[in-house]
């Protein structure tokens, strides 16, 4: 396999794409494009770079691919089906004539890709875009009269299930039914008729405003990604922009400004700033202000962005260290005709902290005793693979931050961790395996089987631990692939308990080629054919039982959310059964059977009292209800009903938030308003937004609190019980350091061996 030194291992982030939107917002308008405004030309048609990365990817997956399967007419039926799904899941823009006339594509995808001729799946989706831009018309047309709410009508909203509509008719009447359901929300939050015509019609332009912006990457990316899933569910496609914020996301880490933007209306607004970046330090940007043009360099032409879409936006603000960039800025306090401002700003290298290892210590009570529990959370498994590769001796690495923020934490006196691993998606396998080698002394942690058959233990060799007290992980459903390594392996050994909700059931690694690197035109500087994440091996657990489709159970469990059903491994028809094979060569450093029944038992007993979780299983069990519905009423007495008592529900559940926690009830909530406003997220004030995300960030965090008094009840067993602490503590409770030089240097990976 000559193509392996190119390729970086890892695990996919499983989560993160679960929940993806199904397609890109599309389409082009039939009106003329404003003035500046950066609009594609329709139709779309592929490039030859397109069609050669298409095939490209093809001779990958048919040859390397951990269950490599011919592109042939079944191949071709299946990229059929996950193409339409993806763009169209809901069957609200393709009627059954249009899908009469593409049926022959069916057998003809796979012919498409090798011969290099993308034409069949532009059709499709240059026909998506002029639906979707058709039916935000005809949505836009139904307002000037508004709707009768009188009647008996009901809008399913949830049509994945459906057939698709039989002709335009059926089509016309989805599209009258979301369109009045969009003005009874709107109508039932007290807006007025004229106020909710204004705010729909300004939606629906802004949707055919995004439509209009796709391209051919965002063509290919669609096309190609229904290829690659339907490999299996963790093979993907990455477009060069897809690629580029993939790599941004291992890293955390960019060469910019500092500045987190959104789109809103025609403009790239500053939404929130780096502390430490080019702009936090300028004092010159703040949240709210609008980006009106940019330049490069000290002298280069403006160009105006007003109205482009926002990844060509960052495309110009992005560039090398120590470049300059000015903007034109009009300020958040300003007018539409307000003075505008120009600040020349240098990039420099941002790093994005906000999704690093943070730590925080949790005082719990145990009698008339106070014990801290330190509580690191991890939202995934990043490192800089390209810094590490260069031998930068400070690269971004998961595994390191945490070994500092232990650290720190011992000096904080902490008695006991948790490892908050809730709805980490996964990342690096080097940093899953590297990971655990801060909780164990020296041992294998995970098995690695490739398409061969051949399986090989990687695990830790560097001598010694950064932690040797009592340990938990804290997971969910959301935890998945790395975060299951790590999970597990803790598990196996008897390191740590595992509390919450069994985890996505992901096993499979990736690794991800960079196809410019093998393609023709591979000698250009710009990005042309993108990157495949491409399932190459399964991981299994080093008790010989694979996490695949089963994930890690828990040893104290929690409620779980009933998301299993739509979301996780099991959910997916082409996920890769589960396996069994020997145990790697490994001995459990401590055995924590004698703490689960106790400690159940404290856990149960303190939970049927508490006032917190029973307000966390009486809204948990509101959120279910609420998630099953498939329909809903557009009558408008009837919704108004519902209305009320969903507000009386809401009022009680704020009512009781205040008095468990204090404050005005609302912090434990993602707005102060307890009923639906109508709006969509970009619709609401900047200032709002942020003031909801800070009141969710405060939110009491009652699962975690109850994990850290699972771990402070297993200090006190601990310190009352020194024959169980030998039991149950690593290594008997031989205290084993880890080496401050192993601290503070991971070795640089071998290009021979995966990581």
């Amino acid at each position: 396999m000559s193509f392996r030194p190119a390729l970086v291992l890892f695990l996919a982030l499983s989560a993160a794409g679960a929940y993806a939107q199904n397609a890109p917002d599309a389409s082009q308008a039939a009106t003329s494009p404003e003035p500046g405004r950066k609009v594609s030309t329709l139709p779309l048609k592929p490039t030859v770079a397109e069609a050669q990365a298409a095939q490209l990817s093809a001779r990958f997956l048919t040859r390397f691919h951990y269950q490599a399967q011919p592109l042939d007419d079944a191949m071709s039926a299946k990229i059929y089906k996950a193409y339409f799904d993806a763009l169209d899941s809901e069957k609200v823009f393709f009627t059954q004539a249009d899908m009469a006339k593409f049926e022959p594509l069916k057998t003809q995808f796979d012919d498409a890709i090798w011969n290099q001729d993308l034409t069949g799946p532009f059709s499709v989706f240059n026909l998506y875009v002029e639906r979707a831009v058709d039916r935000m018309n005809y949505a836009r047309g139904l307002l000037a009269k508004g709707f009768d709410f009188n009647g008996n009508d009901s809008y399913n909203f949830d049509r994945k299930k459906a057939a698709w509509p039989k002709d335009q008719a059926e089509l016309d009447d989805v599209w009258r039914k979301r369109t009045m359901n969009d003005w009874l929300r709107l109508k039932l939050a007290g807006k007025n008729d004229d106020d909710i015509r204004k705010t729909l019609d300004k939606r629906y332009a802004n949707y055919i405003t995004r439509v209009r912006q796709l391209d051919n990457e965002d063509a290919t990316q669609a096309f190609m990604t229904a290829y690659a899933e339907s490999t299996d569910p963790h093979t993907d496609y990455l477009g060069p922009r897809a690629a580029d914020s993939f790599d941004i996301a291992m890293k955390l880490s960019l060469e910019g400004i500092g500045a987190v933007l959104q789109a809103r209306d025609d403009y790239t607004q500053v939404r929130e700033l780096v502390p430490g970046g080019p702009a936090s330090k300028s004092g010159k940007i703040k949240p709210g202000d609008r980006i009106v043009a940019i330049g490069q360099g000290e002298t280069g032409p403006m160009v105006d962005v007003v109205g482009w879409r926002q990844d060509d936006v960052v495309k110009l603000i992005r560039g090398k260290k120590d470049t300059t960039v000015r903007l034109e800025i009009l300020p958040a306090d300003a007018g539409l005709d307000g003075k505008h401002e120009f600040i020349a700003l240098v990039r420099k290298k941002v790093t994005m902290e906000e999704q690093a290892a943070k730590k925080k210590v949790i005082d719990v009570k145990d009698g008339d005793v106070d014990r801290k529990i330190g509580i690191i959370e991890l939202p995934t498994f990043y490192q800089d693979f390209g810094a590490r590769r260069a031998g930068d001796a400070n690269f971004k690495s998961a595994t390191r931050d945490v070994a500092k923020l232990l650290t720190e934490l011992k000096a904080d006196k902490v008695e006991g961790v948790v490892i908050d691993l809730r709805n980490n998606g996964g990342g690096s396998l080097s940093e899953a395996t590297e990971l655990t080698g801060l909780f164990i002394d020296t041992g294998p942690v995970v098995q690695v089987r490739d398409a061969r058959g051949q399986v090989e233990a990687q695990g830790d060799d560097a001598p010694g631990m950064a932690w040797d007290g009592p340990l938990a992980v804290l997971v969910n459903r959301g935890s998945a692939s790395a975060s299951e390594i790590f999970a597990a392996a803790i598990q196996d050994y008897g390191r740590g308990l595992i509390i919450g909700e069994p985890t996505f059931g992901k096993g499979t690694v990736q690794n991800l080629v960079d196809l410019d690197k093998f393609g023709r035109g591979s000698s250009s500087e710009k990005p042309q054919y993108g990157e495949l994440k491409m399932t190459i091996a399964e991981f299994i657990r080093i008790n010989g039982d694979s996490t695949q489709l089963r994930g890690v159970t828990p040893d104290i469990k929690f409620p779980e959310n009933g998301d299993a059903k739509d979301f996780g491994e099991s959910t997916y028809d082409n996920a890769l059964p589960w396996r069994q094979i020997p145990p790697a060569d490994y001995k459990p450093v401590a055995d924590l059977k004698p703490l689960f029944v106790p400690l159940t038992q404290k856990h149960e007993a303190r939970v049927a009292t508490s006032p917190a979780w029973k307000l966390m299983l009486d809204e948990l069990a509101q959120y279910k209800k609420l998630r099953d519905k498939t329909d809903v009423s557009l009558n408008f007495a009837a919704r108004q009903a519902e209305r009320k008592q969903y507000d009386t529900m809401q009022t009680d559940f704020r009512n009781r938030r205040k008095s468990i926690f204090g404050g005005d009830g609302s912090d434990n909530t993602t707005d102060d308003n307890s009923g639906d406003d109508g709006l969509n997220p970009n619709e609401r004030s900047l200032k709002s937004e942020l003031k909801s995300e800070s009141a969710a960030k405060k939110a009491k965090d009652t699962p975690l609190d109850e994990a850290a008094h699972i771990v402070g009840d297993e200090v006190g067993m601990l310190k009352a019980d020194g024959k169980l602490a030998a039991t149950v503590l690593p290594y008997g409770g031989k205290k084993i350091d880890m080496a401050p030089a192993q601290t503070a240097q991971v070795p640089p990976p071998q290009p021979s061996s995966p990581h």
